[in-house]
């Protein structure tokens, strides 16, 4: 069990600061049953069991501000491994306000981003990938997402890379004993067996869990899928469709839409970011010339494009500027407006265009199998119990990882001295202990930790 690191007693507000039932104020620190007691009339918390939730007032001055229950949590078995207070409050701006400043009045500091989880990991309770979970858990927009951000949490992850930087740290240890206590003529020539079958086990290892980024980024961070077309096909109308309420403003006037708008639709699972822009043509209107632009920029940065057509319409110039401008985009073709005459040449579009009635409320189911046909080949979104890369940090030090392993084949094949092989074989293991934060440097840390919210 790691010791526990002796830090002052930190406070902050763990909930939405707003109007709910409940708020909480949390207090961690080896001060931290010491403070709440000085301003909690109700049982001794010095002296109630730990793990309990005990009813009473928080007091200033022998004037109530809130009734309350305190949770009482004493080292080590708590998040930070740290004494640990939870004041639940009545939800409300003011009262959490004034509880915190009580507790901070009382000795307690203002905790900073993320500092409850850096105690966690400063603490040994959890890992960098652990602690990055926890934010990927509260950011989680579908079930698929917040199953990966679960797993990861429970160590998944972590113990996938301990086990390989072990057996890593294993073979280099072999490839010493061989060196330095020879023992047969052909030591060399096993010794560079051995790192040949290892480097070759370790990359295949790393490249399937790199296969993995894919649609763990997607899953954590979704699909950025840019709604195009020139003004009035329904792009709006289409957005507020698979959002299931009216987001977007839809007239019968063109040029409606003056700004790019986003949105998150779950889609079987997979977080969708929805951007709904304004219709892309020439226009002398100052404000809709700014979003037409802006259209444009969200047009070159999404994974996918949703073009949407007029079916009951000849296709224009307009439409067939757009065809060419996302032909190389991942994209789907709607033809919208399909309850009315057709009149749009279909002969001149790819086969696999979508026929869809918004208005309707037809075909739009296929919009989603199609995103799935075109993201995952028809796989399954989330083997279980499968480990997945989701984290932008952690693909690109696998990425480095599976380059120094590649530097190893490569010195194998050129005939280098395995001594000198070994260099790069330590950098994987030293860049596989930085996910894990055995080997991360401290300003990297403090910069993790400085993302998450206040209060966790």
């Amino acid at each position: 069990m790691a010791i526990t690191k002796e830090f002052d007693t930190i406070a902050a507000i763990s909930t939405p600061l707003g109007e709910g039932a409940i708020g909480i104020v949390r207090l961690s620190g080896s001060q931290a049953v010491t403070i709440a007691k000085s301003v909690f009339k109700g049982k001794d918390l010095e002296k109630v069991p730990s793990h309990t939730i005990n009813y009473g007032h928080i007091i200033e001055n022998d004037e109530i501000i809130d009734e309350v229950m305190v949770s009482v949590m004493r080292a080590p078995k708590t998040f930070t491994r740290e004494d640990v207070v939870e004041i639940n409050t009545h939800g409300g701006v003011a009262v959490t306000n004034e509880i915190l400043q009580l507790l901070l009045r009382s000795g307690a500091r203002m905790a900073e981003p993320g500092e409850f989880t850096k105690r966690a990991f400063l603490n040994g309770r959890v890992d960098l990938t652990q602690a990055e979970a926890v934010m990927d858990l509260i950011r989680a927009k579908t079930d698929k997402a917040m199953n990966i951000a679960v797993s990861q949490l429970d160590g998944s992850l972590k113990n996938l890379i301990n086990n390989t930087r072990q057996e890593i740290l294993n073979t280099l240890a072999q490839v010493e004993v061989n060196i330095d206590y020879p023992e047969y003529d052909d030591v060399e020539e096993m010794t560079t067996a051995l790192m040949r079958e290892k480097t070759q086990e370790f990359e295949a290892l790393l490249t399937r869990l790199l296969a993995t980024a894919k649609r763990g980024k997607i899953l954590r961070e979704g699909i950025s899928t840019a709604i195009i077309g020139r003004p009035n096909v329904g792009k709006s109308s289409l957005l507020n469709n698979l959002l299931r309420e009216d987001k977007a403003i839809v007239t019968d006037v063109e040029g409606t839409t003056r700004d790019v708008i986003e949105e998150y639709v779950n889609i079987k699972g997979v977080p969708l970011k929805l951007i709904d822009t304004a219709g892309i043509r020439k226009t002398d209107d100052i404000v809709e010339k700014i979003g037409v632009e802006r259209s444009k920029r969200a047009l070159a940065e999404a994974d996918l494009v949703l073009l949407v057509l007029n079916g009951s319409e000849s296709l224009t110039d307009q439409d067939r500027a757009l065809l060419d401008i996302s032909k190389d985009s991942k994209r789907i073709i709607l033809i919208n407006k399909t309850d009315l005459p057709q009149k749009i040449e279909l002969d001149q579009l790819p086969d696999d265009v979508i026929q869809i009635s918004v208005l309707k409320n037809q075909n739009i189911d296929l919009i989603e199998e199609r995103i799935n046909d075109l993201f995952f080949d028809n796989a399954g979104l989330v083997e279980k119990d499968a480990t997945y890369l989701s984290n932008s940090r952690h693909i690109s030090l696998i990425e480095r990882a599976l380059a120094s392993l590649k530097d190893v084949n490569k010195g194998l094949e050129a005939g280098m001295p395995v001594d000198l092989l070994q260099i790069d074989m330590t950098r994987c293991w030293e860049i596989l202990g930085e996910i894990t934060g055995d080997a991360a440097p401290d300003e990297l840390i403090t910069q993790l930790f400085s993302q998450f919210c206040l209060g966790k």
